[in-house]
């Protein structure tokens, strides 16, 4: 693991192209070139790591700071793996990472929305203390044409 660089852009469009229909099952569509264009340009306000297989991007883990005076020292989190690496504990050494660096960098709030029926990534952010704030009603059209609830997930990194 280490932290995504401006290089990265091309190895990480494969990855994102790369990710079955089950891997994104309860997520939003694939990423693009241009939204992973638009994250290389502000990582200043970023948070982001990779983990690598050889040469190859097999996981992304990013923190996108508020910057707004009034959210200051909040932030949204997303975590996406490639299919051949979930249930290895990749997800869970990434996001000791990410949580490490959110820490460090004075971070006081971490914001994560979640499909409930993905038990593995809401057992993933339980695990490391976040809690279920909140549930959006029937949030997310999903691939088989219902909707389905959104968890509105929330972890307090330090005390005001």
């Amino acid at each position: 693991m280490r932290l995504l660089r401006l290089e990265d852009q091309g190895k990480l469009v494969k990855m994102y192209a790369s990710l079955s229909s089950e891997a994104l099952r309860w997520a939003m569509p694939p990423y693009t070139q241009e939204t992973i264009e638009r994250w290389l340009g502000n990582l200043q306000n970023l948070i982001a790591i990779v983990a690598l297989d050889g040469d190859r991007i097999v996981g992304h883990a990013q923190i996108t700071k508020f910057v707004r005076p009034r959210r200051m020292r909040t932030a949204d989190l997303l975590i996406y793996l490639h299919q051949d690496f979930h249930g290895v504990g990749l997800g869970s050494a990434m996001m000791m990472r990410l949580l490490e660096l959110a820490r460090r960098d004075g971070l006081h709030r971490l914001n994560v929305d979640v499909m409930a029926e993905n038990k593995a990534a809401v057992r993933l952010y339980e695990k490391f203390g976040f809690k279920v704030e909140g549930v959006k009603k029937e949030a997310y059209l999903g691939e088989d044409g219902s909707y389905h609830d959104e968890l509105i997930m929330g972890l307090i990194l330090r005390e005001s």
